[in-house]
């Protein structure tokens, strides 16, 4: 796991916490705070991986192209 991909998680959990905190305040039924953040929590992983992955051609990546002569 890369730094940035752990930062990244780290900061949307941080994020998902407060939005249930800030659910739970108003009154929302615990049911849907879990389903607001399993959704969440799906959705920042997907989102770190795509923020993180690295470009096609890139150092361990495959080749972005034909070979140049």
């Amino acid at each position: 796991m890369s730094s940035s991909f752990g930062l990244y998680l780290v900061g949307f959990i941080i994020l998902i916490i407060g939005l249930a905190l800030g659910a739970h305040l108003a009154h929302v039924p615990s049911m849907w705070i879990a389903v607001g953040v399993i959704c969440l929590i799906g959705i920042g992983i997907l989102s770190a991986v795509k923020k993180t992955q690295g470009k096609a051609g890139g150092p361990g990546g495959p080749p972005s192209g034909p070979p140049r002569y």
